[in-house]
C-alpha cells in the first residue's frame, strides 16, 4: 500500500508539475485535460445508448470497442515511449525497490492520469448499455475492471519486453512503420465497405463472432450473459492477467540487468555522399549531404514519407468507387501527399538544434543562409519527387483513371515546390525545438506544442492559398496547366526561399533560442 500511494503521488507531481511551467504548458495541459474529460463523457453517453440496440448488435460492438482498447493500450504507449519516463525500466533502475514492488509502482503510475481514467469511465458506459439483468450488473463491474486491468498489463509486458530495442534508432525505425501499418489495417473494413466489399452489420457480426473468443471478447460476453458461462469466462480473462503480471515481472528483472544497446558504439562509414558525385564541392554539397544522412538516420523523417504514401494510396482506394469517378481525383491526392511530405520542410533548423550556431557563425549574409536552405530543399526534393511519382501512379490505378498519372506528378511536383517556399518561411517565423531523438512521433519540445501546430497551421494554409488555383484548373480539365505546374513551384520555392534568407539572417538571435529548448 505504501508502494502505491508514493507511486501515484509521484504521477500527480508530475502531472502537478505542468502547471508550474509557462504559459504554453499550461494551457496544454488545460486543454488536454478537457479534450479527455469531454471525450469520457461523450464515450460513456454512446457505450450507455446501446441499450436501445438490438442485444445482438450491442454485444458485438462491445466486443469490438473492449478489443480496440486493448489493441490501443499496447499500441500507444509504445508511440509515447521516451516522452513518458514512468514507461522505461530503466528511468526508475536506481530506486531502492524490489522487482515486485517496482512493478506495483509502475502499474499504479500507469493507471493514475487523465487518460486511464477517461478510458475507465467508458468502460463503464459499456456496463450501462449491455447489461440486463442483475446477474448482468454484478458481473459487469470486476469485467470492466479486468478488462482495464488486462489492457494496462499487457501494455506494460510489451514495453517493458521492448525497452532496450526502442532506445536504438533500428527499434524506433521498425515501431514508426509497424504504428503506421496498423492505422492502415483499422482501416481495412471501411475501405472495403466504400469499395462495396460487404455489408456492415454483416462484417460487424462476422468480426465480433472471431474477437468473441478472445479475453476482452469474454469480458463483453461476461456482461451480457450474466450466469455461469460469464463467471467462468471472467475467471478465465482473471487468469489471463495474472499470468500477463508473471511475464512481466519476469521481463522487467530481465530488463533491469540487461546492458542498454543504444549505449554501444557505432561504426563510422567513410566515402563520398551522393551529391558530392554531382556538385561541385562547396557549403550547397555539404548541406545535401548533411540533410541526407540526417533522412537516413532520423525516424521522424521516414515516418513522414512512409504516412504519405500510405495515406494518399489509401484515400484513392477507398474514394476511387465513393467519389463517382471524378477524372481529377489523381491530382488532388497527390497534391495532397506532397502537401504531407512538404510539411516536414516547416520547421528544418528545428532538427539541428543548438548545433545550428556553428551553421550560424559562418552565415556572413542572407546569400549564405538561401544556400543553406536550398541545400535541405535539394536533399529533400531527391527523395520527393520519385515518391510523388509512385504516389500519382498508385493513385491513378485505384481511381481508374491511368491517363492522370502524369498531369497529377506535375501536379505533386509543383505543389512539393511550394510547400518548401512557405516551409522556408515558417522556419524562420515560427522556429521551435525538436525534442530529444527517442520518438518518431514526437513533434516539439515540452512547452511549444502551440508554437508548433500554430507553424503547421500556418504552413497548411499558405500552401493551400498558393496551390488552389493550380489544383482546381486541373482537377476541371484544363491540363495544359500541368506542363506550368512544376516551374510554378520552382517559383515559389525560390521566392519563398529568398524571403526567409533576409527574414532568418536578421533575427539569427532570436531563432537560435527558439530551437534551443530541452534540445
Amino acid at each position: 500500500m505504501t508502494i502505491v500511494l508514493l507511486f501515484a503521488q509521484l504521477k500527480l507531481r508530475l502531472l502537478a508539475g505542468n502547471l508550474r511551467g509557462d504559459l504554453q504548458r499550461r494551457l496544454g495541459f488545460v486543454f488536454t485535460l478537457l479534450i479527455a474529460a469531454g471525450l469520457a463523457v461523450l464515450g460513456f453517453f454512446l457505450m450507455s445508448l446501446l441499450r436501445l440496440a438490438p442485444g445482438d448488435i450491442a454485444a458485438s460492438l462491445v466486443i469490438v470497442a473492449f478489443t480496440s482498447f486493448l489493441i490501443g493500450w499496447m499500441i500507444v504507449p509504445l508511440l509515447a515511449f521516451g516522452l513518458d519516463d514512468t514507461l522505461d525500466p530503466a528511468k526508475l533502475s536506481l530506486f531502492p525497490l524490489r522487482t515486485r514492488e517496482l512493478a506495483v509502482g509502475m502499474f499504479t503510475a500507469s493507471v493514475t492520469g487523465v487518460w486511464p481514467v477517461a478510458t475507465l469511465i467508458v468502460m463503464f458506459g459499456a456496463l450501462a448499455g449491455l447489461a440486463r439483468g442483475p446477474g448482468g450488473l454484478l458481473l459487469g463491474v470486476p469485467a470492466v475492471l479486468l478488462q482495464f486491468a488486462l489492457c494496462v498489463v499487457a501494455s506494460r509486458l510489451i514495453t517493458t519486453s521492448l525497452s532496450s530495442a526502442l532506445r536504438t534508432r533500428r527499434g524506433r525505425d521498425v515501431l514508426g512503420v509497424a504504428a503506421l501499418l496498423v492505422v492502415v489495417l483499422a482501416q481495412l473494413p471501411n475501405l472495403l465497405m466504400n469499395r462495396g466489399f460487404g455489408d456492415p452489420e454483416a462484417m460487424l457480426h462476422q468480426m465480433a463472432a472471431v474477437l468473441r473468443w478472445t479475453p476482452p471478447g469474454m469480458a463483453a460476453h461476461a456482461i451480457a450473459d450474466g450466469g455461469l458461462v460469464g463467471l467462468a469466462e471472467l475467471a478465465g480473462v482473471a487468469a489471463l492477467v495474472v499470468l500477463l503480471g508473471w511475464l512481466w515481472i519476469k521481463a522487467l528483472s530481465r530488463a533491469l540487468v540487461t546492458p542498454d544497446v543504444s549505449t554501444q558504439g557505432a561504426s563510422v562509414r567513410k566515402g563520398s555522399g551522393l551529391a558530392d558525385r554531382f556538385l561541385p564541392d562547396g557549403p550547397l554539397a555539404a548541406v545535401v549531404n548533411k540533410e541526407l544522412k540526417y533522412i537516413r538516420r532520423e525516424p521522424r523523417f521516414r515516418v513522414g514519407w512512409f504516412s504519405a504514401i500510405v495515406v494518399t494510396i489509401a484515400l484513392s482506394f477507398s474514394l476511387g468507387r465513393s467519389a463517382g469517378g471524378a477524372e481529377g481525383l489523381p491530382i488532388v491526392l497527390t497534391s495532397v501527399g506532397a502537401l504531407m511530405i512538404a510539411l516536414q520542410a516547416g520547421n528544418v533548423f528545428g532538427i539541428d538544434g543548438r548545433s545550428l550556431w556553428m551553421n550560424a557563425v559562418a552565415f556572413g549574409d542572407r546569400r549564405a543562409l538561401a544556400t543553406d536552405l536550398a541545400g535541405r530543399h535539394l536533399a529533400n526534393a531527391l527523395i520527393a519527387v520519385p515518391l510523388l511519382a509512385v504516389i500519382a501512379v498508385a493513385t491513378g490505378v485505384f481511381t481508374g483513371h491511368p491517363a492522370m498519372i502524369v498531369p497529377a506528378a506535375l501536379a505533386g511536383w509543383g505543389a512539393l515546390g511550394i510547400g518548401l517556399g512557405v516551409g522556408s518561411v515558417t522556419s524562420v517565423v515560427l522556429p521551435y525545438s525538436v525534442p530529444e531523438r527517442m520518438n518518431a512521433f514526437s513533434g516539439a519540445a515540452p512547452g511549444q506544442g502551440g508554437l508548433a501546430f500554430a507553424s503547421a497551421l500556418g504552413a497548411t494554409f499558405g500552401v493551400v492559398l498558393l496551390a488552389v488555383p493550380l489544383v482546381v484548373s486541373l482537377a476541371f480539365g484544363l491540363l495544359w496547366v500541368s506542363a506550368l505546374a512544376p516551374f510554378y513551384g520552382l517559383l515559389a520555392e525560390v521566392l519563398g526561399r529568398r524571403l526567409a534568407a533576409g527574414i532568418g539572417y536578421a533575427r539569427l538571435p532570436e531563432l537560435l533560442a527558439a530551437i534551443s529548448k530541452g534540445s
